[in-house]
């Protein structure tokens, strides 16, 4: 698989709609603040500014040295040089993603059941274990797991790098590293009145000081 993990960034920015800044310049402004692992999600975005926006974040993380990873978009993604896709649980099979990927890529996918996770080890090179509690910004949410099950599935999981996502804040950190993941996925936390070099240094130092605390 293609994922080299010392490209493992400890947070994986996403980018957001509705904030008033194109897609591709939070991926630079993020990638500007340290971020080194964005992830765009555009929903419901006409092809041609999907497009537009995939090759301005993907231009931004090139020059940064950050992976860049398209939400859905499998072609797209591959047109505009991005880094990878991830796939949520109601999105596009993993096996048919792959076979258009290649094995050259990154594939992500969300994992949120344990028959899921059995699968994931065999297909994915990542996976985001979710949703931790309820977001606002994902819609179908499947059944919110809490940290007893974001602990079960990074364990079923084993080497699989996995992220928790939904609804993460700086303060959930501790215990989401406690339970095994390697990072976490946050969108709102991020966002949160559109200070993005802010929110982005505080969930970093949130992290770091649960590492250090882990030992």
């Amino acid at each position: 698989m293609p994922l080299d993990h010392s490209q493992i960034a400890p947070l994986m920015c996403l980018t957001q709609d509705g904030t008033g800044v194109a897609h591709g310049a939070q991926a630079e402004r993020l990638c500007s603040a340290g971020a080194r692992w964005i992830q765009l999600r555009m929903k419901g975005a006409a092809e041609d500014e999907l497009r537009r926006q995939v090759d301005a974040a993907a231009e931004a993380c090139r020059r940064h040295g950050a992976v860049l990873i398209v939400n859905d978009h499998v072609e797209v993604a591959i047109e505009h040089g991005a880094d990878g896709v991830h796939l949520g649980a109601s999105d596009r099979p993993w096996e048919e993603a792959r076979l258009v990927l290649g094995p050259e890529q990154i594939l992500g996918g969300t994992v949120n059941g344990d028959d899921v996770a059995e699968r994931a080890g065999l297909i994915l090179d990542y996976a985001g274990v979710g949703p931790f509690r309820f977001t606002p910004t994902k819609e179908k949410l499947a059944p919110v797991l809490g940290i007893a099950g974001v602990q079960r599935l990074a364990g079923l999981l084993g080497p699989l790098p996995c992220w928790a996502i939904g609804g993460v804040t700086a303060q959930d950190l501790p215990a989401l590293r406690a339970a095994g993941v390697r990072g976490v996925a946050v969108s709102s936390a991020l966002h949160e009145g559109g200070r993005l070099e802010r929110n982005f240094e505080a969930l970093m130092a949130a992290w770091e000081a649960a590492e250090a605390r882990a030992g």
